[in-house]
């Protein structure tokens, strides 16, 4: 398909309207342009024009009949992309809260908007995908000619003849037959011919999830902020399906966020079986350019009912948007934490408010900026306190000291003989520990020496792979093999110390060798489609024990898992990170409510050497409303969120220095300002130096959001005269890692 662009006429009359363009530079501004052909219908159309040697794309904005500039300075616009449909208004002002909020360039934020395909000039935007073929009439003859002498030719011949054949059947050297087809005109694209399936039946409703829905539903189609606070397998899925059913009855679509690309797949299928007639996509970083611009299309022009995506999906195009369900609401993955540092989460609420449809967000670990708005009342709290499956329970919870009871190779004696247990009943056990890779590091026995990354304030991690072990940095990718003999004292007793997954992994094979051992984290789910194929292969009770980090901790629906132990978890507990406590917290309820989600009771064994730790003891008690009570006093003492605004003003160059001198300078231009906002003294970061960059932060504070905001926007525009030579700078507001 040719892309219908506008061309620049041979003369353009000084009576040309202004084009005010917004184009992904750091400066925050709108930017002039001649443009005669535009009209009003092109606000919030993607347009290419010149800056300074280059073509860039932006996002045509407003028309305007002067310009600030000279006339003569001002040049004519390239080109109008009538072919992609215009970014619709309540897109535009979304983007404008984002850019304010979060003091970004509106440029920048409306090309992170834009899927990456749609970002780019120069070359006609490629088109959507097809999502299905069919022979064509002269196609037809040509295809029923091709004998068997030729297999593969033949097969694809005999599907396609057969009737319209769907792009995901497809395997890689079938589609490689279809471009040729496709240029011999033999094959068309299609829309895929939808079966008529039936619809999987929903479950009755327990009594908690009837009253969650009857108070939604009676809270009526316009914005109301709801917490869903279930336990570990309560059920808060059905809640969301139900209502997503309730919005496509009114002809509406549905937003469903969920924190981790993994969660789709699972997720997806139960959207897809419950509504087998709607079209339902997803949007997340995992899918190739064009699926993605066809994604993002198909929601922008109304086709699609359901879109299901990981953060960057609160940004999609909506034009019939009735309801926002954001998913494990607590999860920091929902925060960007490059570019524009937006949480997911937060967008989500202030786009449900501007469009006037009910956001509902769901947790068993609500983040206690979130509990904390619902008991003040700005969000109404709903409860599912039971299991749904009629025979589960929540499982007991053991902690065992690893003081009394020594781990041998990283395993207590108590989960040895629990895991033993488990095996023999048939049914399944899953250890966590949140430590990739082999060993948290290599240690010299003689000396004591550990191996630290020459370019990070971080140690190097001891990978094992096929060709044997290597030494990895986990910040910048810095990646080789191991020394010989220690460098400071020459010993050759060089050992891993502490554990990782696949030592883990390892010990767990020698100690059962006929168990079927499956580790799932960063490294063995890399690849697309891993992850649901190791999905799969439990479900399916291929694997008897499962080694995994959170990957496997949130969202996962394994029956026969009854078991579930912990280890390495002490380590948050000292963490100077004043959130690491709610986030361990989180995390080990969890990962413990993957156990017993059925007709089998689940146990849960915590190692630990703090036994009393009033943290372990709510987790014993499965008490998140005793655990964010006695938080939210401390954050309440200590003057930190949800009781105050933050920010934090990042800097990193080559060196501390000149780090901490733009720092100074620039808390320096604030303090004749900060009229009720705190700005504290620059120190580093928790991780002070990341591939040769040094890292340092300074925080802001205020007892108002409003107050913070007004200082600034004051005072972000004076530190463009700051000096900051070789330093690069960010503005985080909100920090989740301060």
């Amino acid at each position: 398909m040719t892309r219908a662009f506008s061309t620049r006429p041979a003369f353009i009359s000084e009576m040309s309207p202004i084009a005010r363009i917004a184009l992904d530079t750091p400066l925050d501004r709108l930017f002039d342009y001649l443009a005669p052909e535009a009209t009003p219908d092109d606000i919030g159309r993607r347009v290419e024009v010149p800056f300074g040697p280059r073509t860039l794309v932006g996002v045509l904005l407003e028309l305007a009949e002067h310009s600030e500039m000279a006339p003569a300075a001002l040049k004519a616009i390239g080109r109008i992309d009538r072919d992609t449909p215009p970014l619709p208004a309540e897109l535009l002002a979304l983007a404008r809260f984002a850019a304010g909020y979060y003091h970004h360039a509106l440029g920048a934020v409306l090309a992170s908007l834009l899927p990456p395909a749609l970002r780019r000039n120069g070359k006609p935007a490629r088109p959507a995908v097809a999502a299905a073929y069919a022979v064509s009439v002269a196609g037809r003859a040509a295809l029923a000619g091709i004998t068997p002498a030729k297999p593969a030719q033949h097969a694809l011949a005999a599907r396609l003849l057969a009737g319209p054949l769907p792009r995901a059947e497809l395997g890689d050297r079938e589609r490689t037959l279809l471009r040729d087809w496709l240029k011999c005109a033999w094959v068309l694209p299609c829309e895929p011919i939808v079966a008529e399936a039936a619809a999987a039946i929903a479950p009755a409703p327990t009594p908690d999830q009837a009253a969650a829905l009857a108070a939604i539903r009676g809270g009526g189609e316009g914005y109301t902020p709801w917490l869903l606070h279930g336990v570990t397998g309560s059920g808060k899925t059905e809640v969301y399906l139900r209502l997503v059913a309730d919005t496509l009855e009114r002809g509406r679509q549905a937003l469903i966020l969920v924190p981790e690309i993994h969660l789709t797949p699972q997720l997806g299928e139960r959207f897809a079986q419950r509504f087998p007639g709607h079209r339902l996509i997803g949007l997340h970083s995992g899918l190739s350019d064009g699926e993605r611009r066809g994604a993002w299309l198909d929601a922008l022009a109304g086709r699609a009912d359901i879109v299901l995506g990981t953060r960057l999906a609160v940004f999609t195009p909506l034009p019939r948007l009735g309801l926002i369900v954001v998913d494990e609401e607590h999860d920091t993955s929902y925060k960007q934490m490059e570019g524009m540092r937006y949480s997911a989460r937060d967008v989500a609420v202030w786009r449900a408010r501007e469009a006037g449809v009910p956001v509902l967000l769901g947790s068993a670990t609500p983040a206690l900026e979130t509990w904390n708005n619902a008991k003040s009342g700005r969000y109404r709290l709903l409860s599912l306190a039971a299991r749904a499956h009629a025979q589960a329970c929540l499982p007991q919870v053991r902690l065992i000291d690893s003081r009394s009871d020594r781990p041998k190779q990283g395993l207590s004696q108590a989960l040895v003989s629990a895991l033993e247990a488990t095996l023999q009943r048939g049914e399944q056990g899953l250890v966590f520990i949140n430590r990739r890779g082999y060993a948290p590091t290599l240690l010299c026995n003689a000396c004591g020496h550990v191996f630290p990354c020459p370019r990070c304030s971080a140690h190097l991690v001891l990978h094992r792979n096929p060709a044997g072990y290597r030494l990895v940095c986990h910040h910048c990718g810095l990646d080789g093999r191991p020394p010989d003999a220690c460098p400071d004292c020459g010993s050759v007793d060089l050992r891993p110390a502490g554990h990782g997954t696949q030592r883990v992994e390892e010990t767990l094979a020698e100690r059962f060798p006929e168990a079927r051992i499956l580790r799932i984290d960063r490294d063995s789910a890399a690849r697309k489609g891993s992850f649901a194929a190791m999905r799969d292969r439990v479900a399916a009770r291929e694997v008897d024990i499962l080694v995994g980090t959170q990957i496997v901790a949130k969202g996962h629906d394994f029956p026969h898992l009854t078991l579930v132990g912990v280890i390495g978890a002490d380590q948050a507990l000292v963490s100077p990170d004043f959130r690491a406590g709610e986030r361990l917290f989180a995390q080990i309820m969890q990962v413990a409510g993957r156990a017993g989600r059925a007709e089998h009771p689940g146990s849960v064994l915590i190692q630990t050497r703090y036994p009393g730790h009033p943290l372990y003891q709510s987790v014993v008690r499965h008490d998140y409303p005793g655990f964010a009570a006695a938080a939210l006093n401390e954050r309440r003492a200590a003057d930190f969120p949800p009781y105050v605004a933050q920010a934090v003003l990042r800097a990193e160059a080559g060196t501390e220095e000149a780090a901490l001198a733009f720092l100074l300078a620039a808390r320096a231009v604030g303090q004749d300002r900060a009229a009720g906002v705190e700005l504290f003294d620059p120190v580093p970061a928790l991780m002070l130096r990341i591939a040769n960059r040094h890292r340092l932060q300074l925080l802001l504070q205020a007892t108002s959001r409003r107050r913070l905001q007004a200082f600034l926007g004051q005072w972000l525009p004076c530190l463009a005269e700051v000096p900051a030579r070789g330093v690069r700078w960010v503005l985080d507001v909100d920090p989740v890692d301060v």
